[in-house]
C-alpha cells in the first residue's frame, strides 16, 4: 500500500486539539494497515520522526432510517506521537571518524491544521 493509501484523512475534534502539544495527531486509516506500515507512510507524507503509533477499531454506529436499522461501517484510528525535538544524531564510522544523519525532521506537521 501506498502512503496516501494508509493515511485517509486527519481527525480533527477537541480531545486531538488538546494532543497536539504533546505532539500526538490522530489519523483515519485503512483497517488493513499495520503499526508499522502507517509509521512509515506518516515519516513519508509529513518528514517528521514518529515515536510511537497506537491503533483502535472504531465500532460502527447503529443508525435508523424510517423503519430500517443498519450500521455506519467500522473503520481504525491512529494516535501518532512524533519528535518535538529532533536532533541530528553522530555515529562513528569504519574510519573511527563521526558522522551525523543528513535527514532534516521537522517538529509539527503543518498540513494537519490546514495552514
Amino acid at each position: 500500500m501506498t502512503p496516501e493509501e494508509i493515511i485517509i484523512k486527519p481527525i480533527i475534534t477537541e480531545k486531538s486539539n488538546d494532543m497536539l502539544q504533546e505532539g500526538k495527531y490522530t489519523f483515519k486509516v485503512n483497517k488493513k494497515a499495520t503499526k508499522v506500515q502507517i509509521a512509515d507512510a506518516v515519516e513519508k507524507l509529513f518528514e517528521v520522526k514518529v515515536l510511537k503509533v497506537n491503533t483502535m477499531t472504531v465500532k460502527g454506529k447503529e443508525k435508523r432510517v424510517g423503519r430500517s436499522i443498519g450500521r455506519t461501517s467500522d473503520w481504525k484510528k491512529a494516535i501518532v506521537t512524533i519528535d518535538t525535538n529532533p536532533e541530528q544524531k553522530t555515529y562513528l564510522t569504519k574510519g573511527g571518524k563521526t558522522a551525523k544523519t543528513a535527514k532534516k525532521f521537522k517538529d509539527s506537521i503543518d498540513e494537519f491544521m490546514g495552514a
